[in-house]
């Protein structure tokens, strides 16, 4: 059975997580606004993605340690 990747594993996670991906969209200097950002190129929207993903797995591999 597929499973829609917008579904969260905890729901009560989508604000921590949108607080997250406002905080990086700063950092890598994109312009993310909350609602619609359809003006946003492939490679904008992707440099956000890409670094939440880099520093969860950054978190993930201290908490091994």
């Amino acid at each position: 059975m597929a499973r829609n990747s917008n579904n969260l594993v905890v729901p009560q996670a989508r604000e921590a997580l949108n607080r997250f991906k406002m905080e990086l969209a700063r950092e890598v200097g994109v312009n993310l606004k909350n609602g619609y950002n359809g003006d946003l190129t492939s490679r904008e929207a992707g440099s956000i993605g890409g670094n939440m993903v880099k520093k969860m797995v950054e978190a993930y591999e201290q908490g091994l340690k």
